[in-house]
């Protein structure tokens, strides 16, 4: 993991590499770079989320925090008719993201943005499934920020994943997605890890009250 991977100016020099990854059954190529998430390869949390996420035909899909797009590029290969939005706010990591889904031949079908969080993402845009692997070094505020922009951008059906590991607050994360939506759920747990599944969101809440016990 890099240092400062979720900065909206990283300050490593440029040394881009290849890297090869299977997910959702698929060979992918990727190009990473240092000052973005998991350069030297694709991580455990991330290959799990991959895996977990359960994506309709044609299904609106935004990757939250896409590095440089594993997940997102994954689902467009392998989703019939499916549309990704890829966010970031770290620009080297956006810069990947587009190369990546245009080698991967998906480009048509995916749309890449630097954003911090949904910031600058159209306010029309809702989604069916969104998919997080957050930033545990952001800290606690900015990880429950984002769990909050993501239920803010589901359709009333649609479906949040997120992956965290045990010793990163996957406890603390539960807890608070509860306070979010009616029916959050481990959908898989290997290697210390949890993917939950988080479902009929909340709109409004306790979400600050409980926000404050768990700081």
């Amino acid at each position: 993991m890099d240092d400062h991977y979720f900065s909206a100016h990283p300050g490593s020099a440029s040394t881009p590499r290849q890297i090869c990854a299977v997910m959702r059954g698929r060979k992918i190529i990727f190009v990473t770079d240092s000052g973005v998430f998991s350069k030297r390869g694709l991580d455990y949390g991330t290959a799990l989320l991959a895996e977990a996420l359960h994506v309709p035909p044609a299904a609106h899909v935004l990757d939250l925090g896409c590095g440089y797009g594993p997940v997102g590029i994954a689902v467009a290969l392998t989703v019939r008719n499916a549309r990704v939005w890829l966010l970031d706010i770290n620009p080297r990591a956006v810069q990947l993201a587009i190369h990546n889904a245009r080698a991967a031949g998906v480009g048509d079908r995916v749309a890449v943005l630097q954003s911090d969080g949904t910031a600058d993402l159209d306010p029309q845009l809702h989604f069916d499934v969104v998919a997080l692997n957050p930033p545990i070094r952001a800290g606690k505020s900015e990880i429950w920020r984002l769990y909050r922009e993501a239920r803010d951008r589901l359709h009333g059906n649609g479906e949040l994943y997120v992956v965290i590991q045990k010793k990163q607050g996957a406890d603390s994360s539960e807890e608070y997605l509860r306070s979010l939506f009616a029916d959050v759920s481990v959908v898989e747990r290997s290697g210390g890890y949890r993917v939950l599944r988080c479902r009929m969101p909340f709109r409004g809440g306790n979400e600050k009250i409980l926000s404050e016990e768990l700081t």
